[in-house]
């Protein structure tokens, strides 16, 4: 009876791991139109915001309207609606690899529950429907002995220890922000306190902090989702920054820049939406 407990207990917990989960957002078009309102822009940024965290595996995109007007005209309307979430996807760092598909489906034909409904029914018929399919989360595999060296990369930490010169750039790997938004994810601010303190104690050098996003199109900045100004580059420069300059880093040794996305790194998006510190002066030079 135990192994049939346990065995079935194996089963639930396996079904767990690999459960997929799928996410559904409507986003609502006035008639005849399909810029997204305000409103509905604020909706849909709150809706991003909870993806953050997600492993997506795909998105769908597909526009409807409702039932007034030609057939041939709602299907063209409703093709112009999934066509402007997509724009507004590529403008907030969603990976346009991820999104499958994207496709207008015409007009949806009218249910009537009560006269009064009718007008309700139709500002509900026109819509974008947005399908998010997370990719299933896999078992913890346990780690088997080996006799392999693995070379380890030296942190930026400890390479802003050593020799410096004007144009050594360096990378901030593990220093990662949010999706759309210029505030670190919580597990990279103790390793941005080591390289401030490192920083602290280098008053020999000056430096550029560079921003950097993901997922744009045509080279353009992305959406601070915080100010909704189209500045996050430089946003995710100036956080860093400010929080050296907290740190008790001069602010004549270093300045900020955004980059906006004329630099990516061609591996996981999330690589892309970072920080990097160029060198502009290395010298004996000591901080006033």
């Amino acid at each position: 009876m135990n192994k049939l407990i346990v065995y079935i207990l194996l089963i639930f917990h396996s079904c767990i791991l690999f459960s997929q989960e799928k996410l559904i957002h409507d986003v609502y078009f006035e008639t005849d139109k399909y810029e997204v309102a305000p409103t509905e822009e604020t909706r849909l940024n709150d809706f991003l915001a909870n993806l953050n965290n997600l492993d997506i595996a795909s998105i769908e995109i597909y526009g409807f309207c409702d039932d007034v007007g030609a057939a041939n005209y709602n299907m063209k309307l409703s093709k112009e609606r999934a066509n402007a979430i997509k724009a507004f996807f590529a403008n907030q760092e969603i990976s346009e690899h991820l999104i499958s598909n994207v496709d207008g489906k015409g007009e949806v034909l009218l249910k009537i529950v009560n006269e009064k409904s009718v007008a309700k029914t139709r500002s509900l018929n026109r819509k974008v429907e947005i399908i998010v399919q997370t990719k299933p989360q896999k078992p913890i595999e346990v780690a088997k002995d080996t006799t392999a060296v693995v070379e380890k990369e030296i942190p930026p930490q400890e390479k802003l220890k050593g020799p410096l010169k004007a144009g050594d750039k360096f990378v901030f790997q593990n220093i990662l922000f949010k999706t759309g938004y210029s505030e670190l994810i919580p597990q990279s601010k103790p390793i941005l306190d080591d390289i401030a303190e490192t920083l602290l104690k280098r008053k020999d050098i000056y430096f550029t902090i560079e921003g950097h996003v993901c997922c744009t199109r045509y080279s353009r900045d992305a959406v601070d989702r915080k100010t909704m100004l189209r500045n996050l580059s430089e946003a995710r420069a100036k956080y860093v920054y400010d929080y050296f300059a907290k740190k008790g880093i001069s602010t004549r040794r270093m300045r900020h820049l955004g980059m906006r996305r004329k630099f990516p790194l061609g591996g996981d998006p999330k690589f892309d939406r970072r920080v990097e510190i160029v060198i502009t002066y290395a010298g004996k030079e000591e901080e006033k």
